[in-house]
């Protein structure tokens, strides 16, 4: 099983490789020092399908296609394919060769793709594993139950530029009494 952590800011954190027989309490991220820590307890049900997120222990979790990154290109080339054969640009055999190729280059990915179970709360995605059918797709009613954290503001420089007043204030007012 491969997850993508996420940390409570849904900021990404790095990938874990485990093998969900042994049930590993803590995994080393790839390429990092870090090591994260995981509750399994409750977090298979009895057939071994995943009913809680690794990461933040949330029950809510949903399905989806997991298509490699390179997709959004080969979409593009396909309408682009497609304009070309609306506008009688495809006349040519080398064109309508190139056109077949990004259209079937699609069609295998599309069916290749695998499902991969996301959470709610935290966006920790969840890979190679398998799904129980009680997982559906997105719903936008549980997803307004998990509202994106606002990430934490920094200390604004007028705060700072108040304390300093502050500390000098006290000491202007003693100088103007003395004079």
């Amino acid at each position: 099983m491969r997850i993508e952590l996420r940390d409570e800011l849904r900021r990404p954190v790095g990938i874990v490789v485990v093998d969900p027989t042994i049930r590993p309490s803590r995994a080393r991220l790839n390429g990092e020092d870090r090591e994260v820590f995981f509750n399994w307890d409750t977090a298979l049900d009895d057939a071994s399908c995943l009913r809680r997120c690794l990461s933040c222990g949330c029950t809510d979790l949903f399905r989806e296609k997991a298509f490699p990154p390179f997709m959004g290109v080969l979409v593009i080339l396909n309408y682009a394919g497609l304009l070309l054969g609306i506008f009688g640009f495809a006349e040519n055999i080398i064109v309508q060769f190139i056109m077949i190729i990004l259209l079937l280059t699609g069609l295998v990915v599309l069916l290749k793709s695998r499902m991969r179970l996301v959470c709610y709360h935290c966006r920790t995605a969840h890979y190679d594993l398998p799904l129980a059918r009680y997982h559906r797709s997105w719903d936008r009613a549980i997803a307004d139950r998990h509202p994106g954290r606002a990430t934490p503001e920094p200390e604004s420089v007028e705060e700072e530029e108040t304390d300093i007043f502050e500390e000098i204030a006290p000491s202007l007012s003693h100088e103007e009494t003395a004079v």
